[in-house]
């Protein structure tokens, strides 16, 4: 069913319909991301297609039945339709270790052919500012001239924030420009005073907002506060693709940039947020200036040792806007141990109570 021919209105289909046509899977992972080495999922074949519903696992009820509307909404609801064919992604560095092993960097990087901006992942618990540097380093010389964000998870005070911005910006420690820095802080007094720091100190750094936008009730408000200059938008968290674009054309109204990115979905899960990608309305900057499309943080893709079929192909940076379908194969192969299973459909069961 194409989404012009979806219904303008819809009601989520009977938990028992998601049941029947769910599968849960256990997929491993290439290098730990977030801390674990195995993404555990939910594919549920609906009548538009396979969707994927994955909120991580300490997410509450209330929290994953967001994850859970943007399944129904790719599923049986009535969708935007997008502008593009294909995207622009940014690759991604989680934190490796790189003086235990000097070649991740550049091995991982391979993954991204095309790619001109790149994630790298700091603040790690257990590492250091300068395991943060010499990673940044590591991809710096591996690929010469690529934009560098760099993201945080709220690791950082807004002391540790400044410092490390100086740190990442100094050419005599091997530092250079950054697009922006991805949630340094917790809060949004935080972000906002870094904001205001690095601005009286004219580094030209970005400040871009993540989780407090994902797990707010309201995620205008960190940009209402004048806390960021981007912000990191997630079709699944947010509660799916038209989600993301009402909230893209309000924080465009501030001035505020956007960049679409994944919550490590499969390669069927990562359709919502590629499609949000693909519909995202025009942006005009402080200068009435139209800006391009940011590259989008959807290549995650590559962090998968085994994914539940095979990925799209990065193609000159790019990924295609195309919905897929899981391996039969591999649904059986990766197929999740029975007490997880039953783990996950009680979860579903507390989350569509939100619906």
């Amino acid at each position: 069913m194409q989404s012009s021919d979806r219904p303008a209105e819809y009601g989520p289909p009977a938990l028992s319909e998601l049941t029947d046509r769910a599968r849960v899977v256990s997929c491993p992972l290439r290098v730990p991301f977030r801390g674990v080495t195995e993404r555990e999922l939910m594919l549920i074949e609906a009548p538009s297609g396979w969707v994927e519903w994955s909120p991580f696992l300490e997410y509450d009820a209330e929290e994953a039945s967001r994850w859970l509307r943007n399944a129904v909404e790719l599923g049986w609801g009535r969708l935007p339709e997008p502008s593009l064919s294909s995207v622009e992604v940014n690759a991604t560095i989680p934190a490796v270790d790189v003086v235990a092993d000097p070649e991740a960097v550049p091995r991982l990087l391979d993954r991204y052919p095309g790619c001109t901006t790149v994630k790298v992942k700091v603040a790690e618990k257990g590492q250091t500012l300068q395991d943060d540097l010499a990673r940044v380093r590591a991809v710096r010389d591996a690929r010469p001239g690529i934009a560098v964000r760099v993201d945080a998870n709220a690791g950082w005070s807004v002391d540790d924030a400044f410092a490390a911005a100086q740190a990442l910006t100094d050419p005599s420690r091997g530092g250079g420009p950054l697009d922006y820095m991805e949630q340094p802080c917790a809060t949004v007094a935080e972000l906002a005073e870094l904001r205001r720091r690095l601005g009286s100190r004219g580094m030209m750094v970005r400040v871009a907002a993540d989780e407090l936008i994902r797990k707010s009730t309201d995620p205008l408000t960190v940009v209402q506060a004048g806390a960021c200059d981007v912000a990191v938008l997630k079709a699944a968290p947010l509660g799916g693709v038209s989600r993301v674009r009402a909230i893209a054309e309000e924080v465009g109204r501030f001035g505020v940039a956007v960049t679409v990115s994944s919550a490590l979905e499969s390669a069927v899960g990562m359709y919502a947020g590629i499609l949000a990608a693909a519909t995202l309305p025009g942006y005009t900057d402080d200068e009435d200036m139209v800006v391009a499309p940011q590259a989008a943080g959807l290549a995650t893709g590559s962090l998968y040792a085994e994914d539940v079929c095979t990925p799209r192909e990065i193609v000159d940076g790019r990924l295609a806007v195309e919905q897929l379908s899981p391996d039969a194969d591999r649904l059986d192969g990766l197929q999740a141990p029975a007490a997880r299973r039953d783990w996950w459909f009680g979860r579903l069961a507390a989350a569509y109570a939100y619906l």
